[in-house]
């Protein structure tokens, strides 16, 4: 069983930072099925090198107050070398539907590669977190005199009070200066806490695929922040999950007598996915780019059909190629996978993130926030027996 433990509380309004997990299953522990062979830990972090590190801000409850609460947010850290690092990684990016924004990407794809971590918030802390990383390439010294980091976001304003601006700067420097390798959390933690997808509590997941090539092994992480999906469209392991609780677990409100209109719902099925893959394949930023499009191939496997309001938007680095230059130095020699040899490295990709998903509605924890506005887990027990009358269960 993979059972992991979540990290330290480190101040009375709940703010929670780390990256080891909190109790509970994940899909494969359910019987959920998935081909493919994963690393150790089943996640991002088995990419050697990649650090994960979260800050989970949870406080208060009841009628939603500007700038009071309730808070239902937080940031997400992924660093490709580690903190320690100073070394830039091999990327491309890639959408499917682009209702959203992940900031730096202009300068990615023209250069070919990133500085620094990769970070996830709620929509509208794109702004201090960016400041924030920026601040933190500055003290440590990151070669180079001006910085465009990656962070992206998903829309949490239905639970948290998103124009409260709660994520301050030391919040997204202590995602960083926590990530560590080793087991992930899943769920309600980092920027996912607000989240929900296809009209259960969603979040933050992750999983990996370990494949064989000439005789050598590679590793394809993938790290998810979920927000999309409409109820009918979910499918698990191929069994229509949604359409057999069309009906049962819907979002409501609870404890709160007279609840405003929540003025920052949006239409079902908006929300958005943000996907991170690492590997440690050596891969070229065009290759990397082919890469990240196979986010969406682990999507549609959950049914998703991409809504015109969801800001699907993924990245892909590589860890291969130590010497990569953010600036100046001399010509250096790397190493690349000829093109034809990249179909496993996809399907790989395409299974991580289908099963990251599954991770993130599993791992998710009902949850009420804004207006008494309270978000249902999938509830276990059903996704269990709805796998088993379509023939989709395997033992545990």
């Amino acid at each position: 069983m993979h059972y992991r433990r979540f990290a330290a509380i480190i101040a009375a309004s709940m703010v929670l930072a780390g990256a080891a997990s909190a109790d509970g299953p994940r899909a494969r522990d359910l019987g959920v099925p998935f081909a493919g062979k994963p690393g150790a830990n089943n996640a991002i972090t088995d990419v050697a090198g990649v650090e994960v590190g979260y800050v989970s801000l949870i406080s208060g409850d009841g009628k939603l107050e500007r700038g009071k609460g309730p808070v239902r947010t937080g940031v997400t850290a992924v660093l490709p070398r580690g903190k320690d690092s100073r070394t830039p990684v091999y990327a491309g990016w890639e959408t499917s539907n682009a209702a959203g924004e992940m900031t730096g990407t202009v300068w990615l794809e023209e250069r070919g590669y990133f500085d620094g971590p990769v970070m996830i918030t709620n929509t509208h802390s794109v702004g201090v977190v960016r400041d924030a990383v920026v601040g933190w390439l500055a003290d440590v010294k990151w070669p180079g005199a001006w910085f465009t980091p990656v962070v992206a976001e998903t829309y949490d304003g239905m639970l948290n009070d998103i124009n409260g601006f709660h994520v301050k700067p030391e919040h997204a420097m202590r995602a960083i200066q926590t990530a560590a390798t080793g087991p992930v959390a899943e769920g309600n933690v980092g920027g996912g806490v607000g989240m929900q997808c296809f009209g259960f509590k969603g979040g933050t997941g992750t999983a990996s695929r370990v494949v064989e090539m000439d005789g050598k092994s590679y590793t394809v992480g993938v790290l998810v922040q979920c927000n999309f999906g409409m109820r009918p469209w979910l499918r698990v392991a191929g069994a229509p999950v949604g359409e057999e609780l069309a009906g049962k677990y819907l979002p409501e409100t609870r404890g709160v007598k007279t609840a405003a209109a929540n003025n920052n719902a949006v239409a079902p099925g908006d929300g958005s996915i943000i996907v991170v893959m690492a590997t440690d394949a050596p891969m070229l930023p065009h290759q990397l780019k082919r890469l990240a499009k196979r986010a969406a191939a682990g999507m549609g496997r959950m049914g998703d059909a991409g809504s015109n309001g969801s800001g699907d938007i993924f990245v892909a680095f590589s860890t291969a190629n130590p010497n990569v230059q953010s600036v100046g130095g001399t010509v250096i020699s790397v190493e690349t996978m000829p093109n034809d040899k990249l179909t496993v490295i996809f399907e790989a990709a395409t299974q991580a993130t289908e099963e990251a998903i599954t991770n993130v509605l599993v791992a998710a924890e009902t949850l009420t926030g804004a207006n008494g506005y309270t978000v249902q887990r999938l509830p276990h027990a059903e996704l269990r027996a709805i796998l088993k009358k379509y023939g989709r269960l395997v033992a545990n």
